[in-house]
């Protein structure tokens, strides 16, 4: 096999394989969804009390604005 014939072998595996990447790269991502957001700027209102709670009575204290705050997160597309 001369070197232009495995150059235009390799093309052609390579093309074949990045087919079957982009196909497979296409599926997965279409699966997930993609925050439209920054995190910092997503579900302010409960960042707000999740914040406000930690600094008055401890982060012990305050599960229940911490999960409401990664509820929130969660329906935005964040994977917290």
């Amino acid at each position: 096999m001369s070197g232009v014939q495995q150059l235009q072998s390799a093309s052609s595996a390579l093309a074949i394989g990045s087919q079957k990447n982009d196909g497979s790269v296409t599926a997965a991502t279409g699966a997930e969804t993609k925050p439209k957001k920054k995190i910092c700027c997503a579900c302010p209102d409960t960042k707000r009390l999740r914040d406000e709670c930690i600094v008055e009575h401890g982060e012990a204290a305050c599960a229940k604005w911490i999960e409401a705050h990664r509820l929130c997160l969660r329906a935005e597309g964040f994977n917290v």
